[in-house]
């Protein structure tokens, strides 16, 4: 059995909670607090010398780290990692976007505004992410004005990938209201068999 050590409240964490509850896989969850330092214990960084959530314990005494490559992990052989070469590498690409595009933006405003409660010295930072993270959504909002999901007509990693985040943008100020698309899209991956949400998967 996986074990997956994290915080729901983290967009990170939800996703790989979302594929598991998709994919109805038996699973453990260890609470980490990272405002706590929680990450910071010499046991923890036994696990991910890295020190950040999530970690999942593959029960072989192994680890894997970094949220999207254990996304990738557990969907491989399933319809949510596509075997066609380039299905997969879009996915791929929505992920490092992710990553790379939407996260430091959008997550990071969220956790300024929301956990940090937008303290004074980083107000600053917290208007300089307004940008980037609405150029994000505006990436999201034209590939779904063409497509149902992220990589064409099924939902796949990569709609579990941006869901997560995305549908907390508002705390971090971005409001979704221009985005008539994005909006359309999560309802339909709340509306998936087996959709677990944010807030029933910390309850």
């Amino acid at each position: 059995m996986y074990t997956v050590y994290g915080d729901m409240r983290s967009g990170n964490c939800y996703k790989i909670k979302m594929l598991l509850e998709f994919l109805g896989m038996e699973h453990q969850w260890q609470h980490v607090d990272v405002l706590q330092q929680q990450t910071r214990t010499e046991a923890f960084q036994r696990m991910n010398p890295n020190a950040k959530i999530p970690v999942m314990d593959l029960g072989d005494g192994s680890f894997l780290w970094e949220s999207n490559a254990i996304l990738n992990y557990l969907a491989e052989g399933t319809a949510w990692l596509p075997q066609d070469r380039l299905q997969r590498a879009r996915v791929l690409q929505w992920q490092f976007f992710e990553q790379y595009s939407h996260e430091p933006y959008i997550a990071t405003a969220r956790f300024i505004n929301k956990y940090l409660g937008l303290p004074k010295e980083r107000e600053a930072e917290y208007h300089a992410k307004q940008a980037g993270g609405h150029k994000a959504l505006g990436v999201m909002e034209a590939q779904l004005a063409q497509t149902p999901f992220l990589v064409g007509s099924t939902p796949t990693l990569a709609d579990i990938t941006l869901f997560a985040y995305t549908q907390v943008a508002d705390e971090g100020g971005f409001s979704l209201e221009q985005y008539p698309h994005i909006q359309r899209w999560l309802d339909a991956v709340r509306a998936l068999p087996n959709y677990v949400s944010m807030e029933a998967a910390m309850g």
